[in-house]
């Protein structure tokens, strides 16, 4: 038989090995797609897992920034109505403290994704007031503390939400291309092994006909010439 027989391998492929060139290059194409959508599939499965936990940092950590910025306003409000407009200007106008944003990044399954390393202009947490404390409220001063603790939960928020946006995006292309090798690749390849065993059974069974043929006409002239030669 010319039709390729299968064995399946450690990884659980089945391969042809009894073509008359080796394997039949739709098989081999067969393999390396079969080989290509577990891995695909590995990848998209990882970056999910690694997606949702990055979602749900997002979630906890914008919680942490909304409650911040609204205790902020609620003190900067109380601020306002104990305090001249002109004061609270004079006081707010030229900031004490300065960050220094250092931007990176780290590879997550293939997607780069952003990273900000922050430092202060100086250590001293106070050097967050940029005004005396004789003529401003102490809310001003809460509302300054709270914008001053949630800027690293700023930061990592804005981390994750970049992340989630690369990481979204990348799902989608591996998404699409699973699918492409898993309902239009390893079918097409499928369809056409099984094409040309077919085409090989047909060709073998023509053969072997023609073969039986020529095999009876053979003996049928011997058997002649053998009475020939009796007579």
């Amino acid at each position: 038989m010319l039709c390729p027989e299968r064995e399946v391998r450690n990884d659980g492929i089945k391969t042809g090995k009894s073509y008359p060139y080796g394997i039949d290059p739709s098989e081999k194409k067969r393999i390396t797609a079969i080989r290509g959508h577990k891995l695909l599939k590995d990848k998209r499965d990882e970056l999910m897992r690694q997606y949702l936990d990055l979602v749900r940092e997002n979630m906890e950590v914008r919680k942490k920034v909304e409650a911040g910025i609204l205790a902020a306003n609620k003190n900067f409000v109380i601020a306002k109505a104990g305090m001249s407009e002109a004061a609270l200007n004079t006081a707010l106008m030229a900031p004490k403290q300065g960050i220094m944003l250092t931007p990176g990044e780290k590879n997550i399954m293939s997607v780069n994704i952003p990273t900000f390393a922050y430092q202060t202009r100086t250590a001293d947490e106070n050097d967050i007031y940029s005004y005396g404390f004789a003529f401003t409220s102490s809310d001003l001063d809460g509302a300054v503390k709270s914008l001053a603790d949630i800027l690293p939960d700023m930061i990592r928020l804005a981390e994750c939400e970049k992340a989630c946006q690369l990481m979204a995006a990348e799902i989608e292309k591996t998404r699409r291309r699973v699918n492409a090798l898993e309902h239009v690749i390893i079918p097409e390849a499928e369809e056409n092994i099984k094409y040309i065993t077919m085409k090989l059974d047909e060709n073998e069974r023509s053969t072997q006909i023609r073969l039986m043929k020529v095999k009876d006409m053979m003996l049928e002239d011997a058997h002649h010439y053998k009475e020939k030669m009796q007579e």
